[in-house]
């Protein structure tokens, strides 16, 4: 008989324990934010005013404050707690993403998408840092990867039916993000902060000597290449998202709801990849070789699609495309986490993701100017298809170069009264 202990290994008891299921709660919501536009991002051009060069900005506009507000968020929830940031996150990312619906003009819906991402800000990096806080070893690994498994559940459910939605109006996929109404709720209601009361009743450090922490932590080779690598995974990933209903409906010639089958296809594929996260993490004493591999996958999948000539074989890219992002970022969060001492653990993480999100705000601006550029010499297919493969070597290039500095480098050691805080 087939149970969730024989797909995630010996950890996977943790989804039985409250806090973890009130995180996995919390997490339906976050990849919303890009995955919900994946499918539909072509049907916004004409009713919204926009263009296939800058319907992009729809993904950008979102992923841009979060690079500032990210890092803000983890000190915050350092100093003063998980929960109240979490239930911000979700009323604002609720909010300003149904409001999408009743606006008319490019210009509004960008601006409510960059609001969005706020509180987008406030959510994803809490949820990682909140697992380290309840986990450690291997099972913290386990739960990041079933975390990302649901990400993967809900990715596959929700742009499949943006895809059929939008073709009743293209209003209605946004009203999919008041999900997060009840789930604040929810929240409010149950969820209790993850650190140890005794932790708590310490002295903390003032903020001039935590952010003086964070920069000795942060100018160690193996935090900050590790911060990098965790952005390039983006590059890759993004790619897809952004370009993946003009790839299945322009250049391929399907229909919207076909580009959502895909989205769907490679969050399925990253969410069973994730559950075998831990059991990848306890099978290799060094994670070099399997972040190698799975970036590698990552980085070829999605050249693969881009060169596909029917969407049976993009629908093999994207898959593998799906299973090295699934377990890539897995992965590099477990390590991120295990990094600092426990007081500087959001901040980190937040680098982490706020790296994540330069790399998917700069991805769909500059992958739009070189489709741009290229289409003159090479035409419009052409140039969309050379821009994706090299999207995703590129990803998977700095990946992996980061990954190699990482491994030449000593362990990180903090100094004084860092030193002494508990990992």
């Amino acid at each position: 008989m087939v149970s969730l202990s024989s797909i995630a290994g010996a950890d996977s008891g943790i989804v039985r324990e409250r806090p973890f299921q009130l995180l996995l709660l919390i997490n339906v919501l976050p990849p919303l934010g890009t995955a919900l536009l994946s499918p539909v991002l072509g049907s916004l051009v004409e009713p919204l005013g926009a263009s296939t060069a800058n319907i992009g900005l729809m993904m950008s506009a979102f992923t841009a404050p979060s690079i500032v507000v990210i890092p803000i968020a983890g000190v915050v929830s350092d100093r003063y707690g998980r929960r109240p940031v979490l239930i911000f996150g979700l009323l604002w990312f609720g909010l300003t993403g149904t409001a999408i619906a009743f606006v008319s003009t490019f210009a509004a819906a960008l601006a409510l998408r960059a609001l969005q991402g706020i509180g987008f800000a406030a959510l994803t990096p809490i949820i990682i840092t909140s697992l380290g806080d309840l986990y450690a070893g291997t099972k913290e690994a386990t739960a990041q990867g079933l975390r990302f498994t649901g990400s993967g559940l809900s990715q596959t459910a929700f742009p499949l039916a943006a895809g059929v939605l939008v073709g009743m109006a293209w209003q209605y996929p946004f009203l999919l993000y008041a999900v997060a109404f009840p789930v604040a709720a929810v929240v409010y209601a149950f969820f209790e902060e993850p650190l140890d009361e005794s932790d708590d009743e310490e002295p903390t450090a003032g903020v001039r000597a935590q952010l003086a922490d964070m920069r000795v932590l942060v100018a160690h080779r193996r935090a900050w290449t590790m911060v990098l690598a965790r952005g390039s995974a983006n590059v890759a990933w993004f790619g897809f998202l952004t370009y993946n209903s003009i790839l299945v409906v322009n250049v391929l010639g399907y229909t919207p709801a076909e580009a959502g089958i895909l989205a769907a296809l490679v969050s399925l594929s990253y969410a069973l990849a994730a559950t075998q996260a831990g059991r990848v993490a306890a099978r290799f004493d060094d994670p070099l070789y399997p972040l190698i591999a799975t970036n590698l996958a990552m980085g070829g999948g999605l050249a693969l699609a881009f060169l596909a000539g029917s969407l049976a074989v993009a629908a093999v890219g994207v898959a593998f495309m799906g299973v090295g992002f699934g377990l890539v970022l897995s992965i590099y969060r477990s390590v991120i986490t295990s990094l600092p001492p426990a007081d500087l653990r959001g901040g980190l993480v937040s680098l982490g993701e706020g790296s994540g999100r330069a790399g998917a705000t700069m991805t769909p601006v500059l992958m739009g100017a070189a489709v741009a550029v290229a289409t003159r010499p090479l035409g419009f297919e052409v140039a969309v298809r050379a821009v994706g493969v090299g999207t995703g070597l590129l990803g998977a290039g700095v990946g992996i170069a980061c990954l190699l500095l990482m491994s030449a480098s000593p362990p990180i050691r903090m100094e004084g009264e860092a030193a002494a805080r508990p990992r």
